[in-house]
């Protein structure tokens, strides 16, 4: 198991999960812990956009973990929605879409990390439980256990067939389990083209969409996206429209609806192409602020935001 080594905090220093709160208002507190939100829990990762859109839109992917210490794989869902399982032949996983005890995903996460790393096989964790920790320390997040600087290694997958071992034939709960999840998987595909990262292809029956999970703050973003929109440069192409955006975990996915006739792969040009534009109208806020048609086409598409988390 991957030990903790988080220092003993004074209960005047900011409290080190992130709260911007002083360590006697939050995890010095008892039961405090439980009760503060963090809006970005997995800030300061390489991997931060691919772990939003794992946990939000992705409905069957997994992903080595890159721990520091152990071997764990990351998944979008597992059976019965757990937080945790090690197989009967002894591969471990880690779920993310799934009930969150906390306020701070990424401390939930580095819980169940610790506890699938000891468990047996065949066993399960159904949801993460109250959190313990010693007076003066602070219980490890996510950032405390993995390589920061590490990318994930993203597999989808057509189907949920991966929870068992391939000669393990599903039974019981899981057998329908296995059914349930299947049977709402919506087509999904990552672009693969060099310069974008974090975004899906998906066909929702009627329409199909970009999902874009971008890095960067949302006020700088979406003055960069006002000022492709007043160029009516948003579009990826002719046959797609942008539709909006949703705020995950701090951080803006912008969304496109797309001609459904078109396979993910053709999207990958276009989606570069708009990336590029993108970069350019980033760069360009720094030395040109934006004019009057550019912040009445920002207030447009703040209209359209949403938040989910």
């Amino acid at each position: 198991m991957a030990e903790n080594t988080a220092p003993t905090i004074k209960p005047r220093q900011p409290c080190p999960c992130g709260s911007g709160k002083r360590y006697k208002a939050c995890h010095g507190k008892a039961g405090g812990a439980a009760d503060v939100i963090v809006t970005r829990p997995f800030e300061g990762l390489a991997a931060e956009c691919e772990l939003v859109a794992l946990r939000e839109f992705v409905p069957s992917a997994t992903a080595p973990l890159p721990l520091r210490d152990g071997e764990v794989t990351l998944a979008t869902v597992l059976p019965m929605a757990a937080a945790a399982l090690r197989r009967t032949d002894g591969k471990a996983f880690v779920g993310l879409q799934v009930q969150t005890h906390s306020g701070d995903i990424s401390r939930d996460l580095a819980r169940a990390v610790e506890w699938v790393l000891a468990a047996e096989p065949g066993s399960s964790l159904p949801v993460v439980g109250p959190e313990t920790a010693e007076p003066g320390t602070v219980p490890a997040r996510l950032q405390d256990l993995v390589d920061p600087e590490a990318a994930l290694d993203v597999e989808l997958h057509r189907d949920f067939s991966w929870w068992l071992p391939e000669d393990v034939e599903p039974t019981g709960e899981v057998a329908l389990s296995l059914e349930r999840a299947n049977a709402a998987i919506m087509p999904t595909d990552r672009l693969d083209v060099e310069g974008v990262e974090s975004a899906y292809w998906v066909d929702a029956g009627e329409k199909a969409h970009l999902r874009w999970v971008r890095p960067e703050p949302e006020e700088r973003l979406l003055a960069a996206l006002a000022r492709l929109s007043a160029r009516g440069e948003l579009s990826l192409d002719e046959d797609s429209r942008y539709a909006g955006s949703f705020r995950a975990h701090g951080l803006l996915v912008p969304v496109w609806d797309l001609d459904r006739e078109k396979h993910a792969r053709e999207w990958d040009q276009p989606a570069a192409d708009l990336g590029r534009r993108l970069d350019e109208a980033l760069a360009s806020l720094d030395s040109e602020p934006l004019d009057a048609a550019e912040r009445r086409a920002r207030d447009g598409l703040r209209g359209r935001q949403v938040t989910i988390r």
